[in-house]
């Protein structure tokens, strides 16, 4: 006797690998909407024309790079559903007029692209954690002991990756103990996020005390809470800061939540709150061999009101250019929030240990400093930028990586 396999499931729009955790119990369809009814119940409806637009066949997307070829607006008429069905692969077959095509669907790709049943489309990847210094009393910390001496695709590795990764785009702030301490290391480190992007500080940086400083980062003097180049019409997302060396007596760090402290402001004072989302400052590095200047509100929000950056760095603003009738409610909203930067209880304070590497959000945190006696010892940082999106996408790659894994623990086709 002999038994017919199954066919495979088909691929799926993207690189992506979609474990098929929940099966398809029932199929309904009109012309231009399709039922389906999961095993737990969960009943999802898709558009004919939404369902076209994302099949995964040659005449919608480009097999060897999966970005989509089709267009619309070349159909002959809006796309519709002769028949829709069930398979023997538990995947979706649908025929669609006026083309008389046959397509198939990944019922693990639908249930992950459920919009029916999704209420937040533009949700974060890792929530959003607001937090002060009473929530958190040292930056969430991770042991990177060996790290560096691993494959960074094998698994573990990325286990430790994505909770550095998942602490960043939830707190803001993550720290990483026990990394190599050689000069430059950084590079290596921070390219299992991301390429990361060169300034006129250069690619890596060194934060030290120096003569003849172009920053005030480059001395020993006490800095302010701030965010570092705001200057830049697109300032960095990320900022690595790696120990090598801390002998010195003081300079302890400290950092706070811009968001927890914008938060604080909307509360207390809804009008200074709107006016620093409204007035665009100057911000403003004229130093002697380059000259960064950009206009930009204090806080910024997305269009659901929730906060998205902060620009905040006292000595890197340049004169107040707005409108006349601007310029004292701009001053006094600028004075609460500085009132609120003061308070203790937004200050996560501690200490770099050699081998320490925090990473931080560059539009959200403030990171400050204090003053350190020079003379005590050395105090060695080395630093660099990344963006938002690397972190994002490298995240999004773990995550799919463990997907994939849990596609071949089931025994299923990845396409």
């Amino acid at each position: 006797m002999t038994t017919t396999a199954a066919p495979p499931l088909p691929a799926t729009p993207d690189y992506d690998a979609w474990p098929v955790e929940v099966g398809l119990a029932r199929v309904d369809h009109d012309a231009r909407l399709v039922t389906l009814t999961w095993a737990d119940g969960r009943v999802s409806r898709y558009h004919a024309v939404w369902l076209r637009e994302n099949a995964a066949d040659e005449t919608t997307v480009n097999p060897a790079t999966r970005e989509r070829i089709l267009d619309l607006s070349r159909l002959a008429a809006w796309p519709t559903i002769d028949a829709a069905w069930l398979d023997a692969a538990g995947a979706l077959g649908v025929i669609f007029a006026p083309e008389a095509r046959t397509l198939r669907f990944h019922p693990g790709w639908l249930r992950a692209h459920d919009y029916d049943n999704t209420e937040a489309f533009d949700a974060p990847l890792v929530a959003v954690s607001i937090w002060t210094a009473a929530e958190l009393d040292a930056p969430p910390s991770l042991d990177a002991a060996g790290w560096m001496d691993r494959d960074e695709h094998a698994e573990a590795g990325e286990a430790l990756l994505e909770q550095a990764l998942d602490k960043v785009l939830s707190h803001g702030l993550v720290r990483l103990g026990n990394l190599p301490t050689a000069p430059g290391s950084l590079d290596a480190i921070a390219r299992r996020i991301g390429p990361p992007r060169p300034t006129n500080f250069g690619t890596l940086f060194d934060v030290r005390a120096k003569p003849d400083p172009d920053s005030n980062a480059y001395t020993s003097i006490a800095l302010p809470p701030h965010v570092d180049l705001p200057t830049r019409e697109y300032q960095p997302g990320l900022q690595l800061l790696h120990c090598l060396e801390n002998s010195v007596d003081g300079g302890q760090a400290v950092m706070m939540d811009g968001f927890a402290v914008a938060e604080a402001l909307r509360r207390q004072n809804p009008a200074a709150f709107a006016t620093l989302t409204r007035v665009k400052w100057c911000y403003a590095n004229t130093a002697r061999t380059s000259d960064y200047v950009w206009l930009n509100p204090m806080i910024q929000c997305d269009a659901e009101g929730r906060l998205s950056e902060v620009r905040i760095a006292d000595f890197l603003r340049g004169p107040l250019m707005a409108p006349f009738d601007e310029i004292e409610p701009a001053y006094e909203a600028l004075m609460q929030l500085q009132r609120l930067l003061r308070e203790p209880r937004f200050a996560l304070r501690f200490n770099y240990r050699p081998g320490d590497l925090v990473i931080f959000d560059n539009r959200r945190l403030l990171h400050a400093r204090d003053a350190f006696e020079g003379a005590s010892g050395h105090r060695w940082l080395q630093g660099c930028y990344l963006e938002r999106d690397e972190v994002r996408s490298r995240l999004r790659m773990l995550k799919r990586a463990a997907r994939q894994r849990r596609v071949e623990a089931l025994g299923q086709h990845v396409p």
